[in-house]
C-alpha cells in the first residue's frame, strides 16, 4: 500500500545554528570510506561513482536533510548494487546506525534481475519517505550529469524515466525537488531540440 507524507514545500538559503550543530554530530567519515570502493566504477558521464555519492550526500544537505541515516545512507547508496559480492555487513556493523542505513540502501537498491521499472514502482508504491528523498537527490545528481553526455538516445530515455518515475515521487516528498527536476529535463530536451535530434526523429533518419 503506498504510504503519503506532507510534501516540504521550503528550501533554506543558509543553514541555521540547529542544524550546523545536528551536522557537526554525525560522523560520516566510516561511511565515506566504504564508498570509496566505488572509485574505480566509471559513469556514463564521465567520472566515478564515488563522486556521485559524495554528490548526492551534498544535495541532501543542499535541501536541509539532516538526518543522520539518510547522509550515512547516501555516502553508500550504490555500493550493494554496484559491487560484485559487496559484504553488505561493513554497512551493518559500521556503526550503531548501520543496520537501519543498510535497511535504507536496500530500499534504493534495485536487487538483481529486477526490471528498472518495476524497481522504480516498488519506490513508488512501497518506499519510505526517507528512500524517496534519497531516489529524487540521487537522480538530481545523475540529471545535472546528463548534462555531459552526448548521446541522444541516452538523455532521451533518462529524461522519459525521470518524467515518468521520479517526478511523481519527487510531488510527494519535496516541492523544490520536483521544480529542480522539471528546470533538468527541460534543459535536458532543450538540448535534444537544438541538436537536431528531435527534427531528425520526427522525419524517421533515426
Amino acid at each position: 500500500m503506498k504510504n503519503h507524507y506532507e510534501m516540504k514545500q521550503e528550501k533554506p538559503d543558509s543553514m541555521d545554528t540547529q542544524q550546523m550543530l545536528q551536522l557537526k554530530s554525525i560522523f560520516l567519515a566510516p561511511y565515506m570510506q566504504l564508498s570509496t570502493a566505488l572509485i574505480g566504477k566509471a559513469r556514463h558521464a564521465g567520472g566515478n561513482m564515488f563522486r556521485h555519492q559524495i554528490d548526492t550526500l551534498s544535495i541532501l544537505i543542499d535541501y536541509g536533510y539532516i538526518d543522520s541515516v539518510l547522509l550515512k545512507a547516501s555516502c553508500v547508496h550504490d555500493t550493494i548494487e554496484d559491487i560484485p559480492d559487496f559484504d553488505s555487513n561493513l554497512i551493518i556493523n559500521c556503526d550503531s546506525e548501520g543496520p537501519e542505513v543498510y535497511k535504507l540502501v536496500l530500499e534504493v537498491t534495485k536487487k538483481n534481475g529486477e526490471p528498472k521499472n518495476d524497481f522504480l514502482r516498488r519506490i513508488i508504491n512501497e518506499g519510505s519517505q526517507k528512500a524517496k528523498i534519497l531516489k529524487c537527490a540521487d537522480r538530481i545528481s545523475n540529471m545535472i550529469s546528463l548534462g555531459f553526455v552526448t548521446d541522444p538516445k541516452f538523455i532521451e530515455r533518462y529524461c522519459d524515466e525521470t518524467e515518468f518515475f521520479i517526478l511523481p515521487i519527487a510531488l510527494e516528498v519535496d516541492y523544490n525537488m520536483y521544480q529542480e527536476l522539471i528546470n533538468l529535463i527541460i534543459t535536458r530536451r532543450k538540448y535534444l531540440e537544438d541538436s537536431g535530434y528531435i527534427e531528425k526523429q520526427k522525419a524517421g533518419l533515426i
